[in-house]
Protein backbone atom coordinates (compact mmCIF):
# COMPACT_ATOMS: atom_id res chain seq x y z
CA UNK A 1 0.00 0.00 0.00
CA UNK A 2 0.88 3.63 -0.48
CA UNK A 3 -0.63 5.44 2.49
CA UNK A 4 -0.89 9.20 2.67
CA UNK A 5 -2.45 11.87 4.85
CA UNK A 6 -4.58 14.37 2.97
CA UNK A 7 -7.17 17.06 3.43
CA UNK A 8 -10.24 17.82 1.34
CA UNK A 9 -12.46 20.69 2.40
CA UNK A 10 -12.56 20.64 6.19
CA UNK A 11 -11.73 16.93 6.44
CA UNK A 12 -8.30 15.49 7.18
CA UNK A 13 -7.94 11.76 6.63
CA UNK A 14 -5.68 8.83 5.81
CA UNK A 15 -5.85 7.63 2.24
CA UNK A 16 -4.45 4.93 0.02
CA UNK A 17 -2.97 6.13 -3.26
CA UNK A 18 -3.81 3.91 -6.25
CA UNK A 19 -3.50 4.78 -9.93
CA UNK A 20 -4.01 8.51 -9.43
CA UNK A 21 -6.90 8.07 -6.99
CA UNK A 22 -6.91 8.70 -3.25
CA UNK A 23 -9.14 6.22 -1.40
CA UNK A 24 -10.40 7.45 1.97
CA UNK A 25 -9.50 4.62 4.35
CA UNK A 26 -12.32 5.23 6.84
CA UNK A 27 -15.02 5.48 4.17
CA UNK A 28 -13.71 2.41 2.34
CA UNK A 29 -13.83 0.34 5.54
CA UNK A 30 -17.34 1.57 6.32
CA UNK A 31 -18.60 0.61 2.86
CA UNK A 32 -16.96 -2.80 3.22
CA UNK A 33 -18.66 -3.21 6.62
CA UNK A 34 -15.31 -3.52 8.35
CA UNK A 35 -14.33 -1.93 11.68
CA UNK A 36 -13.56 1.79 11.59
CA UNK A 37 -9.78 2.25 11.41
CA UNK A 38 -7.98 4.96 13.42
CA UNK A 39 -8.32 8.46 12.01
CA UNK A 40 -4.62 9.42 11.94
CA UNK A 41 -1.63 7.78 10.34
CA UNK A 42 0.27 7.45 13.58
CA UNK A 43 -2.72 5.77 15.26
CA UNK A 44 -3.22 3.51 12.24
CA UNK A 45 0.41 2.42 12.38
CA UNK A 46 0.15 1.73 16.11
CA UNK A 47 -3.03 -0.34 15.59
CA UNK A 48 -0.93 -3.16 14.17
CA UNK A 49 -0.97 -5.77 11.39
CA UNK A 50 -4.58 -6.95 11.80
CA UNK A 51 -5.85 -3.43 11.17
CA UNK A 52 -3.43 -2.89 8.29
CA UNK A 53 -4.71 -6.06 6.66
CA UNK A 54 -8.38 -5.11 6.67
CA UNK A 55 -7.49 -1.62 5.44
CA UNK A 56 -5.63 -3.32 2.59
CA UNK A 57 -8.66 -5.50 1.88
CA UNK A 58 -11.17 -2.63 1.92
CA UNK A 59 -9.11 -0.34 -0.27
CA UNK A 60 -8.30 -3.20 -2.63
CA UNK A 61 -12.00 -3.86 -3.12
CA UNK A 62 -12.53 -0.13 -3.70
CA UNK A 63 -9.78 -0.11 -6.30
CA UNK A 64 -11.56 -2.87 -8.25
CA UNK A 65 -14.80 -0.89 -8.17
CA UNK A 66 -12.98 2.22 -9.35
CA UNK A 67 -11.97 0.48 -12.54
CA UNK A 68 -15.65 -0.20 -13.30
CA UNK A 69 -17.21 3.12 -12.31
CA UNK A 70 -15.71 6.03 -10.40
CA UNK A 71 -18.63 8.46 -10.48
CA UNK A 72 -20.66 6.90 -7.66
CA UNK A 73 -17.63 6.43 -5.45
CA UNK A 74 -16.59 10.05 -5.99
CA UNK A 75 -20.07 11.24 -5.10
CA UNK A 76 -19.99 9.21 -1.88
CA UNK A 77 -16.72 10.83 -0.78
CA UNK A 78 -14.95 7.48 -0.83
CA UNK A 79 -12.42 8.47 -3.47
CA UNK A 80 -10.85 11.63 -4.82
CA UNK A 81 -8.71 12.41 -7.82
CA UNK A 82 -5.17 12.90 -6.53
CA UNK A 83 -5.05 16.44 -7.86
CA UNK A 84 -8.21 17.40 -5.92
CA UNK A 85 -6.75 16.85 -2.44
CA UNK A 86 -4.10 18.65 -0.41
CA UNK A 87 -1.17 16.39 0.41
CA UNK A 88 -0.05 16.62 4.03
CA UNK A 89 3.02 15.14 5.69
CA UNK A 90 2.30 11.40 5.76
CA UNK A 91 2.88 11.03 9.50
CA UNK A 92 3.43 13.28 12.49
CA UNK A 93 6.33 11.46 14.16
CA UNK A 94 7.03 11.42 17.86
CA UNK A 95 10.75 11.36 17.05
CA UNK A 96 12.79 12.10 13.97
CA UNK A 97 16.09 10.27 14.34
CA UNK A 98 18.74 11.16 11.78
CA UNK A 99 22.03 9.59 10.78
CA UNK A 100 25.16 11.46 9.73
CA UNK A 101 27.94 10.33 7.37
CA UNK A 102 26.19 7.11 6.39
CA UNK A 103 27.17 6.85 2.72
CA UNK A 104 30.72 5.85 1.89
CA UNK A 105 31.10 8.31 -0.98
CA UNK A 106 29.68 11.14 1.15
CA UNK A 107 32.33 10.50 3.80
CA UNK A 108 34.97 10.36 1.08
CA UNK A 109 33.94 13.73 -0.42
CA UNK A 110 34.69 15.26 3.01
CA UNK A 111 37.96 13.35 3.44
CA UNK A 112 36.54 11.71 6.56
CA UNK A 113 36.85 8.16 7.82
CA UNK A 114 33.53 6.28 7.69
CA UNK A 115 32.11 6.05 11.22
CA UNK A 116 32.46 2.63 12.81
CA UNK A 117 29.04 2.98 14.42
CA UNK A 118 26.03 5.02 13.25
CA UNK A 119 26.29 8.72 14.05
CA UNK A 120 22.92 9.70 15.52
CA UNK A 121 21.40 13.15 15.87
CA UNK A 122 17.82 14.43 16.08
CA UNK A 123 15.53 16.64 14.05
CA UNK A 124 12.58 18.15 15.90
CA UNK A 125 9.15 16.95 14.68
CA UNK A 126 8.17 20.60 14.21
CA UNK A 127 10.55 20.69 11.21
CA UNK A 128 8.34 18.25 9.26
CA UNK A 129 6.48 19.54 6.19
CA UNK A 130 4.78 17.89 3.23
CA UNK A 131 5.53 17.43 -0.44
CA UNK A 132 4.86 20.79 -2.09
CA UNK A 133 5.19 22.85 1.09
CA UNK A 134 7.73 25.67 1.15
CA UNK A 135 11.15 25.39 2.76
CA UNK A 136 11.61 28.74 4.47
CA UNK A 137 14.58 30.35 6.14
CA UNK A 138 15.67 33.77 7.36
CA UNK A 139 19.08 35.18 6.51
CA UNK A 140 19.08 36.58 10.04
CA UNK A 141 19.58 32.96 11.18
CA UNK A 142 21.36 31.21 8.30
CA UNK A 143 22.83 32.01 4.90
CA UNK A 144 23.94 28.50 3.93
CA UNK A 145 20.98 26.16 3.43
CA UNK A 146 21.68 22.78 1.84
CA UNK A 147 19.69 19.78 0.57
CA UNK A 148 20.18 16.13 1.56
CA UNK A 149 18.27 13.34 -0.21
CA UNK A 150 17.39 10.60 2.26
CA UNK A 151 15.43 7.38 2.57
CA UNK A 152 13.13 7.77 5.59
CA UNK A 153 12.12 4.68 7.57
CA UNK A 154 8.79 4.68 9.41
CA UNK A 155 8.71 2.44 12.48
CA UNK A 156 5.72 0.11 12.69
CA UNK A 157 6.00 -1.53 16.10
CA UNK A 158 7.80 -0.72 19.31
CA UNK A 159 11.50 -1.60 19.18
CA UNK A 160 13.81 -1.81 22.18
CA UNK A 161 17.11 -3.73 22.13
CA UNK A 162 16.20 -5.28 18.78
CA UNK A 163 18.63 -7.67 17.12
CA UNK A 164 19.78 -6.66 13.65
CA UNK A 165 18.40 -9.91 12.23
CA UNK A 166 14.90 -8.98 13.41
CA UNK A 167 15.08 -5.23 12.88
CA UNK A 168 13.30 -4.97 9.54
CA UNK A 169 10.22 -6.66 11.03
CA UNK A 170 9.74 -3.44 13.02
CA UNK A 171 9.43 -1.32 9.86
CA UNK A 172 5.99 -0.15 8.75
CA UNK A 173 7.23 1.42 5.55
CA UNK A 174 9.40 3.93 3.77
CA UNK A 175 9.02 7.47 2.49
CA UNK A 176 11.13 10.16 0.85
CA UNK A 177 12.93 12.71 3.02
CA UNK A 178 15.06 15.82 2.68
CA UNK A 179 17.37 16.54 5.61
CA UNK A 180 17.57 20.28 4.96
CA UNK A 181 20.62 21.67 6.76
CA UNK A 182 21.91 25.11 7.76
CA UNK A 183 25.63 24.55 7.19
CA UNK A 184 26.80 27.71 8.93
CA UNK A 185 24.86 26.78 12.08
CA UNK A 186 26.06 23.20 11.85
CA UNK A 187 29.69 24.36 11.84
CA UNK A 188 29.28 27.29 14.22
CA UNK A 189 27.24 25.56 16.93
CA UNK A 190 29.58 22.58 17.19
CA UNK A 191 26.58 20.25 17.20
CA UNK A 192 23.76 19.76 14.75
CA UNK A 193 20.39 20.13 16.47
CA UNK A 194 19.61 23.74 15.56
CA UNK A 195 21.08 23.45 12.06
CA UNK A 196 18.90 20.47 11.24
CA UNK A 197 15.70 21.38 13.09
CA UNK A 198 14.66 24.79 11.85
CA UNK A 199 10.98 24.94 10.95
CA UNK A 200 10.31 23.45 7.47
CA UNK A 201 13.69 21.66 7.38
CA UNK A 202 12.29 18.10 7.13
CA UNK A 203 10.12 17.55 4.04
CA UNK A 204 8.60 14.04 4.01
CA UNK A 205 6.25 12.24 1.65
CA UNK A 206 4.23 12.12 -0.36
CA UNK A 207 3.19 8.66 0.86
CA UNK A 208 4.46 5.82 3.02
CA UNK A 209 5.13 2.72 0.94
CA UNK A 210 4.54 -0.28 3.17
CA UNK A 211 7.49 -2.55 3.84
CA UNK A 212 6.07 -5.48 1.85
CA UNK A 213 6.52 -3.40 -1.33
CA UNK A 214 10.20 -2.68 -0.55
CA UNK A 215 11.71 -6.12 0.03
CA UNK A 216 15.27 -4.79 0.23
CA UNK A 217 15.81 -1.16 1.29
CA UNK A 218 19.50 -1.40 0.32
CA UNK A 219 18.88 -1.53 -3.45
CA UNK A 220 17.14 1.80 -4.15
CA UNK A 221 18.30 4.54 -6.48
CA UNK A 222 18.26 7.95 -4.78
CA UNK A 223 18.60 11.42 -6.31
CA UNK A 224 18.31 15.13 -5.55
CA UNK A 225 17.53 17.58 -8.35
CA UNK A 226 17.96 21.32 -7.82
CA UNK A 227 16.22 23.53 -10.38
CA UNK A 228 16.28 20.67 -12.90
CA UNK A 229 19.96 19.76 -12.38
CA UNK A 230 20.83 16.42 -10.81
CA UNK A 231 23.00 17.09 -7.75
CA UNK A 232 23.03 13.68 -6.04
CA UNK A 233 22.67 10.33 -7.78
CA UNK A 234 23.46 7.21 -5.81
CA UNK A 235 21.99 4.01 -4.42
CA UNK A 236 21.12 2.98 -0.87
CA UNK A 237 23.59 0.10 -1.32
CA UNK A 238 26.30 2.70 -0.57
CA UNK A 239 25.08 3.07 3.01
CA UNK A 240 27.81 2.28 5.50
CA UNK A 241 25.26 1.04 8.04
CA UNK A 242 22.11 -0.45 6.51
CA UNK A 243 18.56 0.09 7.72
CA UNK A 244 18.58 -3.02 9.92
CA UNK A 245 21.80 -1.92 11.66
CA UNK A 246 20.41 1.58 12.23
CA UNK A 247 17.27 0.24 13.89
CA UNK A 248 19.23 -2.18 16.09
CA UNK A 249 21.75 0.49 17.09
CA UNK A 250 19.15 3.17 17.86
CA UNK A 251 16.87 0.78 19.76
CA UNK A 252 19.75 -0.16 22.06
CA UNK A 253 19.80 3.44 23.24
CA UNK A 254 16.15 4.47 23.25
CA UNK A 255 12.74 3.01 22.48
CA UNK A 256 11.51 3.37 18.91
CA UNK A 257 7.75 3.81 18.78
CA UNK A 258 5.16 3.39 16.00
CA UNK A 259 5.29 6.39 13.70
CA UNK A 260 8.85 7.38 14.59
CA UNK A 261 10.99 8.25 11.57
CA UNK A 262 14.63 7.39 10.93
CA UNK A 263 16.40 9.52 8.30
CA UNK A 264 19.09 7.18 7.04
CA UNK A 265 21.77 9.57 5.75
CA UNK A 266 22.56 11.20 2.43
CA UNK A 267 24.84 10.29 -0.48
CA UNK A 268 27.61 12.40 -2.01
CA UNK A 269 26.89 15.57 -3.95
CA UNK A 270 25.53 17.88 -1.25
CA UNK A 271 25.88 21.55 -2.05
CA UNK A 272 28.38 22.61 0.59
CA UNK A 273 31.09 20.23 -0.67
CA UNK A 274 30.83 21.24 -4.32
CA UNK A 275 33.47 23.46 -5.85
CA UNK A 276 32.18 26.13 -5.76
CA UNK A 277 29.41 25.39 -3.21
CA UNK A 278 25.83 25.27 -4.52
CA UNK A 279 23.37 26.17 -1.76
CA UNK A 280 19.62 26.71 -1.92
CA UNK A 281 18.44 30.23 -2.66
CA UNK A 282 15.16 32.11 -2.71
CA UNK A 283 13.01 30.83 -5.59
CA UNK A 284 14.80 27.48 -5.98
CA UNK A 285 12.99 24.16 -6.28
CA UNK A 286 14.47 21.00 -4.79
CA UNK A 287 13.23 17.54 -5.78
CA UNK A 288 14.14 14.27 -4.06
CA UNK A 289 13.49 10.94 -5.79
CA UNK A 290 13.82 7.38 -4.51
CA UNK A 291 13.11 4.50 -6.86
CA UNK A 292 10.10 2.45 -5.79
CA UNK A 293 9.23 4.90 -3.02
CA UNK A 294 8.33 8.20 -4.67
CA UNK A 295 9.36 11.82 -5.06
CA UNK A 296 8.86 15.09 -3.23
CA UNK A 297 9.41 18.61 -4.54
CA UNK A 298 9.54 21.77 -2.46
CA UNK A 299 10.05 25.42 -3.31
CA UNK A 300 12.51 27.51 -1.28
CA UNK A 301 11.74 30.96 0.09
CA UNK A 302 13.77 33.48 2.09
CA UNK A 303 11.42 35.11 4.59
CA UNK A 304 13.60 37.81 6.09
Amino acid sequence: MRLMTFSHGDRTAVGVLRDGWVIDVQVACALAKLPAPPATMRELIAAGPATWEYVRRATGEMSVKLKRDSSGLRASGAVFAQGDVTVLAPVTPGKVIAIGLNYAAHAHEQNLEPPKEPLIFAKFPTSVIADGDTIEYSTKITEKVDYEAELAVVIGKTAKNVDEAEALSHVFGYTVGNDVSARDLQKGDGQWTRAKSLDTFCPLGPAIVTADEVPDPQTLGIRSILNGTVMQSSNTSDMIHGVAKLIAHASAAFTLEPGDVIMTGTPEGVGIHRKPPVLMQDGDRIRIEIDGVGAIENPVRVVG
